[in-house]
């Protein structure tokens, strides 16, 4: 008989959790690997730059237009290496009792400059004196800021987002309304899938990202959304009591 199959199944979820952090572990090493001589390229590709910008002959600004080809696709890969690595090293976070209005307040007056160039309005309605929940600010404020800007790049030639807190049955829920261009529901089923992206350049690990820091907190996500109609996030958490 094959070892893994008399195992128990509290034994095989063991195996599998640990399996997986050793997965993830040896992802991230290696992601941190290759970022080494991808911040080489890079400073070399930035002294080439300025070497050959006050190019004059032809042959000389073809050299710096692929100098620019170059930079861009290292920022590319820099970006996605950091994505994956905020993916793969979430672990069990330190929570604390924290304000959810405070969190997501945060995160807005950080998109409210970028929200008046798209002409796109913000509009919040925070219910106050919500219970506290347990929270890691600084992961959590990631999820929003995914959330969020997920919400603005929807709307690119202007709208409204709606961002309400409110109470529930279950503890407390944060919803974002956005009248952007809405999702098919192909996109709808794969918008949490590790690498899926309909955007040029995207890592596709916002959302996925978003969800497991969620998650992570105890708390879900779901998602309604219509072509042409915009879409609806909503995030809700259990406040501590229900934590146990």
């Amino acid at each position: 008989m094959d070892r893994q199959e008399s195992l128990s199944p509290e034994e095989l979820s063991a195996r599998l959790v640990a399996n997986y952090h050793e997965l993830a572990e040896l992802a991230g090493s290696l992601a941190h690997e290759i970022k080494n001589p991808l911040s080489v390229i890079r400073m070399n590709m930035d002294l080439l730059a300025e070497d050959l910008s006050d190019a004059q002959s032809q042959r000389d600004r073809r050299a710096l237009a692929k100098v620019d080809l170059v930079q861009k696709q290292v920022t590319r890969l820099e970006n996605l290496l950091n994505d994956f690595l905020r993916f793969a090293r979430l672990r069990d976070l330190e929570l604390r009792a924290g304000s959810l209005n405070e969190q997501i307040e945060r995160v807005l007056d950080l998109f409210e400059p970028q929200a008046r160039e798209l002409n796109v309005e913000i509009s919040r309605y925070l219910e106050p004196d919500l219970p506290t929940i347990l929270i890691e600010p600084q992961t959590l404020q990631a999820a929003f800021v995914n959330l969020v800007k997920n919400a603005l790049e929807a709307m690119p030639d202007g709208g409204q987002l709606l961002v309400r807190t409110r109470l529930t049955r279950v503890g407390l829920a944060l919803d974002l309304i956005d009248s952007g261009c809405g999702m098919d529901d192909k996109t709808a089923l794969h918008m949490f899938d590790a690498f899926f992206s309909t955007k040029n350049g995207g890592s596709g690990l916002g959302l996925p990202t978003a969800r497991k820091i969620i998650e992570a907190h105890g708390g879900r996500i779901d998602v309604q959304s219509a072509v042409g109609h915009g879409t609806k996030f909503t995030v809700e958490f259990p406040t501590p009591k229900r934590l146990a």
